[in-house]
This record gives structure tokens, sequence and C-alpha cells, in this order.
């Protein structure tokens, strides 16, 4: 029988439906300006009574709050409005101190029957939604100076190694290494030794009284490439960081010489954000200096766990988090957290030649944090932000060095396991390079502009609008199928976005309006091809069915082409591009879907299995 689909296609069509439905349901339910309280370290975590003492601040300074709730480690307050939740970060950090990061955020408000279900809105890029923004400075000083300490160290090294004799080697203020010789030939095989090796120091040979002195300074063009290699790692950590936040088209760009801007559209988690991003979560592996070492050779340190205990190490370091190859997050035989490393080629080789004759002495781990401490006063009766940047150093494991250590160890002694998985993502993310701080953290509404991002989606509404009134008045019932089918096209289309993730950005609003244009152009050759079916004098059941089937050879090509075109934008383009063509892609195939088989479907169901007298497709009516 002629325009009648069999039980099982039509089931196949309105599962899909039924599904893609259900996946565009949370579109309509818009994200909840929101703040979100985390502890300043991963360890720290969020009590009700923190959370009431934020609640009763905002209340107190008229700022209504829809719900507040806490969450596994962290709080989340849901405000009105942009406005209070701008008002309301100041106020909240200045109640609960520097043990906590308060952030801005964007709270979803999808019904918990469909996230039980994996539905969730379509994400937004920064053009429409909005997102984090941050502006983020390279320490270069420190950069030179831990660059120019380790290399002071690879130095002593190889000079006890050749058994030349040497005292100082510390690091001066003017990026200079200062070594004092006994006499004359020793100074002469160091200045040998240091030379055939390290290109980037400039030698000078001095004599002060009885001592010979050999001074190793950075060249300017060495300096210029510590800083630009600093820049470069950073800016590779920083977005491999954000990949491991798995945060969907974000920006990652150098802004001068020593700055780096962050650009996070959409971020669920910003307090995380911050933390990962901000974290340099550097290590230093020292040993532990003997009892007669010099006290000028060594230095004391506090343990993280247990602050009122100490010891002293050497200045030496012997490998950092720069030679880290991978990192992962695992228990220790007692079933407490630990991190298993894997060292760099170089890293395995220094730990090697460290270790080996330090069989019994004590091996230290020293976590190093750099970070910006964020304290806000009021000031005329307004809460103003002060920052001050903090280096933090404590020890995390102190072991007995039981045989040489190779490419392969693990570090125990950590607070709890998301500490640990956190050290182990950012090690594995890369160490930083040098040190950075947050210059600028805010949240950044439409980059066009509300207004015109408003007259974007007025102006396509109302070209969708003038389609469908279009298709109704020149193709009246078939019209009518048509602007069904073209809306459930769209419903797919937020669907497939929503169930990908993908992120719709304005140019992805052009390649949604291009596709309408597809679907449109899907619907005319099939109607057109009726039409000419029943100018021919084919009864109106024959006439349906081929001007589907010889339609849809000229849709499919056109289509195809479209979608080869689309693929190959995808692979080759970056940003605003990429989600152009990620929206095109989609959209070619939900109007495939619906302009051949759920238009049809609801052809047959209108039309098929009975005898048609006429069609309403506009023109003169055909006969039967």
């Amino acid at each position: 029988m002629l325009n009648k689909y069999p039980l099982w296609k039509n089931l196949v069509i309105l599962v899909a439906l039924v599904i893609g439905f259900i996946y565009a349901l949370p579109n309509l339910y818009p994200d909840d300006y929101a703040i979100q309280i985390t502890g300043a370290r991963s360890s720290t975590d969020v009590s009700g009574g923190v959370l009431d003492r934020a609640v009763d601040v905002l209340q107190s300074q008229g700022i209504e709050v829809k719900s507040s709730t806490l969450q596994d480690r962290d709080a989340l307050i849901r405000l009105t409005s942009s406005d209070a939740q701008l008002r309301a970060r100041p106020l909240v950090q200045a109640a609960l101190g520097d043990d906590y990061l308060v952030a801005l955020n964007m709270a979803p408000s999808t019904p918990d029957w469909l996230r039980s279900l994996g539905a969730g809105p379509m994400k937004l890029g920064l053009d429409l939604r909005g997102g984090v923004h941050f502006l983020l400075e390279v320490d270069m000083e420190t950069a030179v100076s831990q660059r120019l300490e380790a290399m002071a160290g690879q130095v002593k090294q190889q000079l006890r190694e050749e058994r030349i004799r040497y005292r100082g080697g510390d690091v001066q203020n003017d990026r200079k290494i200062v070594l004092s010789f006994r006499d004359e030939g020793s100074r002469a095989a160091a200045f040998d030794l240091i030379r055939g090796q390290y290109s980037e120091f400039l030698l000078d040979q001095q004599t002060e009284g009885d001592e010979f002195l050999l001074e190793l300074t950075l060249s300017e063009a060495e300096v210029r490439s510590i800083r630009d290699y600093a820049l470069e790692q950073n800016l590779t950590t920083i977005r491999n960081r954000v990949n491991e936040l798995g945060v969907a088209e974000p920006l990652v760009q150098q802004q001068g010489d020593d700055r780096i801007i962050v650009e996070l559209p959409g971020v669920q988690d910003t307090a995380q954000a911050k933390r990962v991003l901000g974290a340099t979560a550097n290590l230093e592996f020292r040993m532990e200096a003997r009892p007669d070492a010099p006290a000028s050779e060594t230095e004391e340190f506090r343990f993280r766990d247990q602050p009122q205990r100490t010891a002293r190490l050497e200045q030496d370091v012997i490998a950092t988090g720069n030679n880290v190859a991978n990192a992962q997050q695992a228990f220790d035989e007692n079933g407490q957290p630990q991190v298993n490393i894997t060292m760099d080629s170089v890293g395995g080789d220094l730990m090697n030649r460290a270790t080996r004759n330090a069989i019994g002495r004590r091996m230290a781990v020293l976590f190093i944090e750099y970070r910006t401490e964020t304290e806000t006063r009021m000031v005329d009766g307004k809460p103003k932000q002060f920052e001050e940047r903090v280096v933090e150093k404590g020890i995390i494991s102190l072991a007995t060095v039981q045989s040489a250590l190779g490419s392969s160890f693990r570090i125990t002694g950590l607070d709890s396991i998301p500490e640990a998985a956190e050290l182990a993502l950012l090690l594995r993310a890369g160490a930083l390079a040098a040190p950075m701080y947050f210059v600028q953290e805010r949240t950044i509404g439409p980059s066009l502009g509300q207004k015109n991002i408003d007259a974007g989606m007025m102006s396509v509404a109302l070209g969708f609008a003038l389609v469908m009134l279009y298709m109704l008045v020149y193709y009246r019932g078939f019209g009518l199928i048509a602007n069904v089918s073209l809306s459930l096209n769209l419903m797919l289309l937020v669907a497939c976005m929503s169930i990908l993730s993908a992120t719709l950005t304005l140019p992805g609003i052009a390649g949604i309006v291009l596709t309408v244009g597809m679907a449109v152009d899907a619907n005319v050759l099939i109607f057109e091809r009726i039409k000419e079916e029943l100018r021919a004098g084919a009864p109106p059941q024959m006439a349906i069915n081929a001007g589907y089937s010889r339609a849809f050879v000229s849709i499919f090509d056109s289509n195809i082409t479209t979608l080869l075109v689309a693929i190959i934008l995808f692979a080759m383009g970056a940003g605003p591009v990429k989600g152009f063509a990620i929206t095109l892609c989609i959209g070619i195939l939900t109007s495939m879907f619906c302009g051949l088989m759920v238009s049809r479907s609801i052809v047959n169901l209108v039309y098929g299995g009975r005898k048609v007298e006429k069609l309403s497709i506009g023109g003169k009516l055909a006969n039967a």
C-alpha cells in the first residue's frame, strides 16, 4: 500500500522525537546567578556554619538569596541577578576570610528528574552566556632565579664529582654565582669544566687576597631565553589544566611579555578553576642535611601536615616537578593516599646520581606553592580587596633512601584523597615554569553586548516566523506539515547539541539559520516535485510517493556536499569557525531526518492508506 510506513519505522521516529524532547527540555530552565564557597586548600571543607554565616551577611545587606545548599566539599548560594552576584562576592569573602575562596558561578536549575536521565542544558559561548575571565601574570624574576639556582646545584654537583674543591656557590642578587678556590689551579680546572658545559654563563676571574674567585653571570640572551620558555611552558601547562577541567572552547592566549589571558565560558566550578589554574604545585627533592653541615648551606622547613615539626634540608635541589613525566593518585598498603611519580630521563638520572651514594640518608619531598591571598577590608564603608603574594614551602615526605632511586617512585604523607588527586592532576598537566599571580578576575557578559544579542535572536525568531508563514500560505496543508517538521528539526538540533555538550556561539546561531534554510529547501523540493506529478496527471497517492522518492537524490547530494564542507571547517578551523561547523554538521543531519522521514511520516498519517481525492498543497487542487 502506498504511503504507509510499517509500525516499527513509526515507532523509531516517535522514540527519536521523544528522546529529543526530553534532552531539549533542560534548555527551558535558565541558569541561576550564584556564588560558590570552597576551601582555599583542597583539604578544607565548607561546613553548615560557614554557609549560614555567608547567608546572614547577604541578608543583612539586603541581598535576596534564592537558595543555599551544601555540596560535596563546598557550598552554593543562588541569587536573583547578576548585580546581586557581583555585590555578594566581596561581602562574603570579607566575612569568611582567607581560609575560603568565594567565586562567581552560574548554577544550573535543571529539575532533578531530568538530571537523573543525564539531561542538561546546551552550553553557551562567551558571546552568549559569558563566563569567567582571568588575567595572570608570570613572575619572570622568580623564573630566572629558579633556573639559576637549579644550574648552581648542577655546577656544584659536577665540581664535587670532579673532586675540585670550592667554597660558596650561592646565587647573588645580580644573577651571579660566585665560586671561591684556594689556588689558581683549582680555579683553572673549574673554569675549563664550566666553559665547556655551560655556555649560558659569562665567566670572569678575580683575585681577592688569597682567594681565587670565579664569577658566573647569566648572559642576557640566556635571560631572554628563560623568560620566553617560562611564558611558553606556562601557556602549555594552563591549556593542559583547562583540558583537565573539561571546559568547552576555552581561550588561553598570551598578552604582552609576561601575562596570560584565560577565558572559561560557562564554567561549572569557578573556584576549582581558579585554584587549579593558579597553583604552582611544584616539587623539589632534597637530601636532609647532615648534622655537621654549615648553616649557610642548609634551610629549615616545616611539615605541611604537622607545622610544629621541622627538618633541616640541604640547599642543593636534586630534581624538581619540571622533571615529572606522569603522576597518578593511588593508595599505599595502609589505605592512605599517595601519588605515584614517573620522572623523565633527565630527572631519573639526577635522582639516581644523588641517591646511589646516599643510602641510609633521608630524602625530602618539598611542596612549593606560590599563590595570591586576597584580603577584603572595609574602606569608607565599602569592601575593598587587597592582594598579597605568598610563597609557602612545606615538607610532605621525609623518607629513608633504601636503595638507589630511578625514574619511578611514590610520594606519601598527603592530607586527603582530594589533595592527592589534585596534586597528581597538576603534575600530570605539567608544572609551571614560573609562579603566576591573578592580576584580574571577573565575569564577562556577552562580548557583543546584550542589545546586539537580543536583536540577533529577535531577527532569527522573526525570520523563522516569516518562513513558517510563507510555507503555510503557499503550500496550505503541506506547509503546515513542513512547519511541524521544521519545529521538530530545531528541537532535535538543540537536543543533539545538549547531549554532545557542544557550545553554542553567535556563529553557531548563524549555522542554525542556515540549517533552517536548508530544511525549508528540502521541503520545497519535495512539494514542488509532488505538484509536478499532479500536473502530469498522477493520482495524489502516487504523486506523494514520487515526490519524496525522486527528490531524495537532490536533497541527499546537496546536504552531503555541505556536510563535507562543515567537517573540513571543523577540522581546520578554530574558535568561532569551529562553533559554526559543529552547529552546521548537526543541523544537516537533523534536517535530513526531519525533511525525509518525519515529514513523510506525518504525510502518511494524514493521507496514507486511504483514497484521496485532492491534496492541500497550494495552487490548483488536483483531483484523483
